[in-house]
């Protein structure tokens, strides 16, 4: 894909940084980067490790603070991304420890939801 029509696919703004973009980000870092989006981009989006890989993604372009008046969200989710992962100063394995801390943050709140769930029920 060219980089006009890859742009044209995915120049569309979300909220937060969507699971469908995961792929697209295979080629931009090393090798252990592209084992981990190859690996992630394979599962289902609602699977943990792909919630945590978005979770860092949300953390790592800063979702939160995007707006419908700032810059990054008029360029769009991909070229967002694609730049934040293109010029995140460390290495490939600091990126998988952030990988690592999302993917345990999200454990730590999913087991807080079934606890309180479960004595909700109660």
């Amino acid at each position: 894909m060219s980089d006009l029509s890859e742009f044209a696919v995915h120049s569309k703004a979300e909220l937060l940084f969507p699971a469908h973009l995961i792929p697209s980000l295979r080629d931009l870092r090393g090798e252990e980067w592209r084992e981990l989006v190859d690996r992630v981009a394979a599962l289902p989006e609602t699977h943990p490790d792909s919630l945590a890989f978005v979770l860092m993604m949300i953390e790592l372009d800063g979702c939160l603070r995007c707006n419908s008046n700032n810059y990054k969200f008029l360029r769009g989710c991909f070229l967002c991304a694609t730049q934040t992962v293109q010029s995140y100063k460390g290495s490939d394995s600091d990126l998988l420890e952030l990988y690592g801390r999302a993917k345990k943050e999200l454990s730590q709140h999913l087991q807080q939801g079934v606890r309180g769930e479960l004595s909700l029920a109660a």
